[in-house]
């Protein structure tokens, strides 16, 4: 772009939609009257193309093609919708603005710290029934069967969760391949949420979009957890170093392949224990714990965990900060 149109630059442009989102994620009233994001469009096409394509009458690799094929058109319609946007932005004044908007809206720091904040409050002034309300949304257990501490635990697994996917992996992906990359990763994001989960409907028809998630949050996965465990040495609750030990020892317990970085990380650096053994019906779900703290968490440990994630998306602003001031010196 030409330097009359005043382009800030990808690194200016993703701090300062980092700072906006923030801001603008954390009060309710107005997210209640923003139109729906990127994230949630892709969300809605990809649940009305899953009714009308995976026909559980279909054999097994009909439904694996076509769940391939909804994969192939959302990711690819994604990509190219990031890379028309940067092209007009590069030859329109001030077209930077577009991109600076297109950012803004596939980023998630400040929504879902407000609503695992809407936990807390549930659980400390409404009781036990408002907070499974409250956290129903932001975990695929049964949240009818949590008890306080459940609640506590899938609320800090949130924190976890959408620090990974919601604001480092974006940033990871923009960083690396600029908008048409973090369109890609809204777009993996939103099909896994949609179609990618572990049931037996979505088994052969979100398998392209659970294997192409796993894929890329591999990396950004691993820096969030890193990211948690540095960010801890600012946060006078926590510990950094039991941080980087847990997820060292406990990520690779996890039944996912990226989910266990960021939740040990943050399980050990609040001394916690995560995830365990739950009840879906009349089905007890066996998984391990993670980190080897407390596992009768308390109201407490929600503000713990959400200082945490306050700090590590300072954190992360000041690393992108830094880096600027490093490519301009060279």
């Amino acid at each position: 772009m030409p330097p009359a149109f005043g382009d800030p630059g990808p690194l200016l442009l993703l701090l300062a939609a980092l700072v906006a989102n923030g801001a603008i994620g954390s009060i309710g009233p107005l997210m209640a009257r923003l139109p729906a994001g990127p994230g949630t469009l892709m969300a809605r096409l990809a649940a009305d193309l899953d009714r009308r394509l995976n026909r559980l009458e279909r054999g097994d690799t009909t439904r694996l093609a076509r769940g391939a094929l909804v994969v192939m058109v959302v990711v690819l319609g994604a990509a190219f919708l990031g890379e028309l946007i940067h092209w007009t932005g590069q030859r329109v004044p001030y077209g930077w603005a577009l991109e600076a908007l297109s950012l803004l809206a596939c980023l998630r720091v400040g929504e879902p710290w407000r609503r695992i904040q809407a936990v807390r409050r549930a659980l400390a002034h409404r009781g036990l029934e408002a907070a499974r309300t409250e956290v129903q949304p932001l975990t695929r257990r049964a949240a009818d069967n949590l008890d306080d501490h459940g609640v506590v635990r899938a609320a800090v697994e949130a924190a976890a969760k959408h620090l990974n996917q919601g604001v480092i992996a974006p940033a990871f992906w923009y960083i690396l391949l600029g908008l048409p990359g973090v369109l890609l990763w809204t777009a993996v994001d939103a099909l896994d949420e949609t179609i990618g989960l572990r049931t037996p409907r979505y088994e052969h028809f979100g398998m392209t979009a659970a294997r192409l998630h796993d894929a890329l949050n591999f990396l950004p996965a691993r820096l969030a957890g890193g990211l948690i465990a540095l960010s801890a040495a600012f946060l006078g609750s926590a510990a950094p170093l039991a941080a980087l030990r847990t997820m060292i020892r406990d990520a690779r317990y996890h039944r996912s392949l990226n989910a266990g970085w960021p939740e040990a990380a943050m399980a050990g650096a609040l001394g916690l224990a995560l995830g365990g053994p739950y009840q879906d019906g009349a089905m007890t779900v066996r998984e391990v714990w993670i980190g080897q703290g407390r596992a009768r968490a308390t109201v407490a440990d929600i503000g713990r965990a959400l200082a945490l994630h306050a700090v590590t998306c300072l954190v992360l602003a000041g690393l992108i900060g830094a880096l600027m001031l490093a490519l301009a010196s060279l």
